[in-house]
């Protein structure tokens, strides 16, 4: 070893030897005007750039500059390229020589260094060079990317990619830069030819998905992910991704369900509720308006009557209070009754029927993905909060239609709604037990099964039977 350090540190004194002399050639002008000299110094600095770098860091350039010099010096008098010339010139064109590999040599230490502009420009150099070139490509491509220079590095991976390039990693990032510029059709395209190159890359078809999300395009997403459960249906990830996805497009379509509800005019038992309401003001206004006209009799028998006058002031706010309502309840209803009557009513009806059609075909579909992903990793977090999630909102409707019945509707047919959407309470209790164990640390699964369980509790009191959900 003593040895060899030896030799090493004789050689780099020889090279700065050389390095000296083509510094003081260049500076003679006798010794400036020869094309061997700039040959000389060009071989002399394109070892340096190769071996010995610490000696000047760019070196790579000198050498590059001094080949053209001698292109441009070695010529006769007919303008015919001379011997060093066409030497020059096949380096350049890299038809032989080293000169590419000290660019990218180079290239690479600055970039090891952090020096990310400096890098870009030697790999860009290298690409000169050899423009067949992928490594200087990518590389390029690379420190382009985090020299936050996005267009050359979109222009450098594209080279990479034209010239043949098949790392996945390149497909991948370039699709990123379409993607954050909202260029969709070309980050598909870009990963669909990645594709191509690495058939198997979950990443590659993964990102297809999340881009055809991004762009608002869920069909085509999930199309992709349909394809990628049957091509590897083992993959949980892509189980949960396809449950999460239809989830979010049933639950834009009971939106638009209770929109369009909500436009009809509401069921019949909303009518019928609000005309049990409005009967009742009334009634309460008759015996309000009986009471003030008795007790506006027994004050003119005591009209001092303290008792009396704040009898008559209780009471006259009373009848106040339901003139109120009764207005409120006439207009709602009036406004029922007109979208009830709508020229649209049978239009959305009919929407609503093709939507709920949809959402109880979807509402399988996700059931379906979740316990498949279950089934390859019962675990699985983000598929037993998600099962959970599911029935405990169907429980939830279920119990706020019953919490809106008047005691007439109740009598007839609560119990019995209240022992369904218990059972269907139930039947979410395990999947966030359960979610609660794979990961201890999510508040919003322990938070649910508290509520959850409060509601079991108060349905237990009240000695509910529950009905087992299906």
């Amino acid at each position: 070893m003593a040895q060899t350090t030896a030799v090493d540190e004789a050689m780099m004194k020889q090279v700065q030897k050389d390095k000296d002399k083509s510094d003081s050639d260049i500076k003679d002008e006798k010794s400036a005007a020869k094309a061997a000299t700039w040959m000389d110094r060009a071989k002399t600095y394109q070892d340096i750039a190769l071996q010995y770098s610490s000696l000047d860091s760019s070196a790579v350039l000198t050498a590059y500059e001094a080949y053209k010099k001698v292109v441009e010096l070695d010529v006769n008098k007919k303008g015919a390229a001379g011997r060093l010339s066409k030497e020059s010139s096949d380096i350049l064109a890299g038809t032989s020589g080293n000169l590419y590999n000290a660019f990218v040599k180079q290239g690479a230490e600055h970039y090891q260094g952090q020096n990310m502009i400096k890098a870009l420009a030697l790999f860009q150099k290298a690409q000169e060079i050899n423009k067949k070139d992928t490594l200087a490509t990518l590389y390029g491509g690379i420190a382009a990317q985090q020299a936050d220079k996005k267009d050359v590095a979109i222009d450098e991976f594209s080279k990479y990619i034209a010239n043949g390039g098949k790392d996945a990693s390149v497909y991948y990032g370039l699709a990123q830069i379409y993607r954050a510029d909202n260029k969709f059709d070309q980050a598909i395209a870009t990963l669909e030819k990645g594709l191509e190159h690495s058939p198997d890359n979950k990443d590659l078809k993964s990102e297809i998905v999340n881009i055809y999300l991004a762009s608002g395009n869920e069909d085509m997403a999930i199309k992709k992910l349909q394809d990628l459960t049957v091509q590897d249906p083992s993959n949980v990830t892509n189980l949960v991704n396809l449950g999460i996805l239809y989830d979010n497009i049933n639950n834009e379509r009971a939106k638009q369900i209770r929109a369009l509800k909500e436009k009809t005019g509401g069921s019949g038992d909303e009518m019928e509720n609000m005309t049990k309401q409005l009967d009742s003001e009334k009634d309460k206004l008759g015996i309000y308006d009986g009471e003030i006209k008795r007790i506006t009799g027994l004050l003119k028998k005591q009209p001092k009557s303290a008792d009396l006058k704040r009898q008559l002031v209780e009471v006259t706010a009373s009848r106040d209070e339901a003139k109120t309502y009764i207005t409120k309840y006439e207009g709602e209803m009036k406004a029922m009754a007109d979208k009830a009557n709508s020229p649209d009513k049978a239009k959305a009806e009919t929407e609503v029927a093709d939507l709920q059609a949809k959402y109880d075909a979807t509402k399988k579909d996700i059931l379906s993905s979740y316990q498949k992903a279950l089934a390859a990793e019962p675990e699985n977090y983000d598929a037993l909060f998600n099962l959970g999630v599911i029935y405990f909102n169907e429980a939830v409707v279920m119990k706020s239609e019953v919490d809106n019945m008047n005691m007439q509707q109740y009598q007839k047919t609560g119990k019995e709604a209240e022992g369904l959407f218990c059972g269907v309470f139930k039947k979410a209790k395990p999947y966030f037990e359960k979610a609660v164990k794979a990961k201890p640390d999510m508040e919003e699964a322990s938070t649910t099964l508290e509520t959850l369980n409060s509601v079991l509790s108060q349905l237990e009191e009240k000695k509910v039977k529950c009905v087992e959900a299906q």
